[in-house]
C-alpha cells in the first residue's frame, strides 16, 4: 500500500462534495474524482505528495469534470456547461497551493447522499465504498466476489437512480436528519461486518473493508461528536477489529473467541474503544451499537475467557432486544444465557428462532445450536447440525471450522 493511500482515502470525500455542491451532478464529479485519485497514485508515487494534497486533488478532478463535459459536443446542454465551467475556472477551481476553508468538508453530507433511500442497501453500500471511500470499482467487486463489469453496473444504476429521484447535495431536513443517520450508520455497519466475518468466497476477512468502516466513522464523528450512537458504532468496530489478528492460524483457519490467544489482541485499540464506550454510554438515547459496544468491552476487558462476566452480557443483551429486536441478537443472547445459566437454558431460549423466517435454517442457527448440543454432551445431534451449517454457509473459513466440530464430535460420540 502507498503511503500516502490512507490521505487519499480520507480526502476524495471532500474532492467529491466541492464538486457536487458547486456543480450539482454526483455522478459525473464522481467520476472526475476518481480519474484525480488515479492521476495522484501514479503522480505522488512518482514525484511525492505536493504541499497542499487536497488543492491539487481538487483542481486535477476540475479539469477531468471539464474535460468529461466537452468531450460531449453531441448535447447542447452540455456545450452550455462547458462555457459555464470556462466562465468560472478563476473562482471555480483552487490553485495546487490555495487551502480549501475546513469548513467546506462535504464528507457527512455525501455519506447521506450515498446512502439515498431510494437505493437498496447493497446499492448503498458499493456507492459509499466508492465515492466516499475512494476504492475503485475492481476492489469492491473483489471484496464482494462479483464482476467487475456487474459491479460497475451496480454503482451506475445507483447514480441515476438517486437522480432521478431527485437527490440533492444538502443535509436531509431536520425531521429525516435522525433516520437518515441511522441509514448511514446501519450502511458503515454492514461495510464492516462484510470485511470481518465476509459471508462468502476463501477468505474469513477483508481488511479494506473494516479499515475503511472504521475511518469513514471516524469522519462521521468528526462532525457529530456528540452523538452517542455515532460514538457506540466506532466503539463497537474498535473493540471487534481489536481480535483481527488473533482469529486466524497461519493457515487460515478460524480460531473461536473463547480459544483465541488474548495476547494478539490489539491494546491501543482496546483501550480507545472502551474509552468511547464509557462516553458513548452516558449520553441519551441509549441505542443498539451503545449496548453492542459494552458487550464488547466486556469481551475485551476479559484476562482470559472464562473470566468473561457473562451475566453481565445477558443483561446488556436483554436491553438490546429491547432496543433494536431481531433474530440474530436472540441467538447471541442464547449463546450468553447458556455461558451464564447452562446449554439447555440456551437451547430453549434458541427455539423461539425456529419459526423465524429470518433466521430459520440459517447456517448461524444450526452452528450455535450444535454448540450448545455439544455443550450437553449430545454428541450425535450436535455433529448433524455442524454438518448441516457447513453445507449451508459460503464461507470456505466458516465451512472448514464447522467441520472440524463436526469431525471433532464425531469422533468424541463413538
Amino acid at each position: 500500500m502507498p503511503p500516502f493511500d490512507s490521505l487519499l482515502r480520507d480526502l476524495i470525500p471532500q474532492v467529491v462534495g466541492s464538486l457536487v455542491r458547486r456543480y450539482g451532478w454526483f455522478d459525473a464529479c464522481e467520476d472526475a474524482a476518481q480519474d484525480a485519485l488515479l492521476d495522484a497514485t501514479v503522480q505522488w508515487r512518482r514525484d511525492g505528495v505536493p504541499d497542499n494534497p487536497l488543492g491539487w486533488l481538487t483542481t486535477v478532478a476540475y479539469r477531468r469534470l471539464a474535460d468529461r463535459a466537452r468531450s460531449d459536443i453531441a448535447r447542447r446542454r452540455r456545450e452550455e456547461t462547458v462555457a459555464s465551467l470556462d466562465s468560472t475556472r478563476s473562482s471555480a477551481a483552487p490553485g495546487p497551493d490555495e487551502p480549501l476553508r475546513a469548513d467546506r468538508d462535504d464528507s457527512l453530507i455525501l455519506l447521506f447522499l450515498c446512502c439515498h433511500p431510494s437505493l437498496s442497501p447493497s446499492s448503498q453500500l458499493a456507492l459509499t465504498l466508492r465515492a466516499c471511500g475512494g476504492l475503485t470499482t475492481a476492489q469492491i467487486a473483489r471484496a464482494f466476489l462479483v464482476p467487475e463489469t456487474t459491479m460497475a453496473q451496480r454503482i451506475s444504476r445507483a447514480k441515476q437512480r438517486i437522480k432521478a429521484a431527485g437527490g440533492r447535495f444538502e443535509l436531509p431536513p431536520a425531521a429525516e436528519r435522525t433516520e437518515r443517520l441511522g441509514v448511514v450508520l446501519h450502511v458503515l455497519y454492514l461495510i464492516y461486518n462484510e470485511g470481518y466475518a465476509s459471508t462468502v468466497g476463501p477468505d474469513l476477512q477483508h481488511v479494506e473493508l473494516t479499515r475503511e468502516a472504521i475511518r469513514l466513522t471516524r469522519a462521521v464523528r468528526r462532525v457529530l461528536p456528540e452523538d452517542p450512537q455515532v460514538t457506540g458504532l466506532l466503539a463497537l468496530m474498535l473493540l471487534t477489529d481489536a481480535r483481527r489478528a488473533a482469529r486466524t492460524d497461519p493457515d487460515g483457519n478460524l480460531i473461536p473467541l473463547a480459544e483465541q490467544d488474548r495476547g494478539r489482541w490489539d491494546s491501543g485499540a482496546i483501550e480507545e474503544g472502551v474509552a468511547l464506550t464509557t462516553e458513548a454510554l452516558v449520553r441519551d438515547p441509549l441505542g443498539p451499537y451503545q449496548l453492542q459496544a459494552a458487550i464488547a468491552a466486556l469481551h475485551a476487558e476479559a484476562p482470559r475467557s472464562e473470566d468473561t462476566d457473562w451475566r453481565q452480557i445477558v443483561i446488556l443483551y436483554r436491553l438490546l432486544e429491547q432496543v433494536a429486536p431481531n433474530p440474530m441478537v436472540t441467538l447471541n443472547h442464547a449463546i450468553a444465557v447458556a455461558m451464564a445459566d447452562g446449554p439447555d437454558r440456551g437451547l430453549a431460549l434458541l427455539s423461539s428462532l425456529d419459526e423465524d423466517t429470518r433466521l430459520a435454517g440459517h447456517h448461524r442457527l444450526l452452528a450455535v445450536r450444535g454448540h450448545l448440543l455439544e455443550m450437553t454432551g449430545d454428541h450425535a445431534a450436535a455433529h448433524a447440525c455442524y454438518e448441516e451449517a457447513s453445507r449451508r454457509t459460503a464461507s470456505l473459513p466458516e465451512r472448514r471450522y464447522l467441520e472440524s466440530r463436526a469431525a471433532r464430535v464425531g469422533g468424541a460420540g463413538n
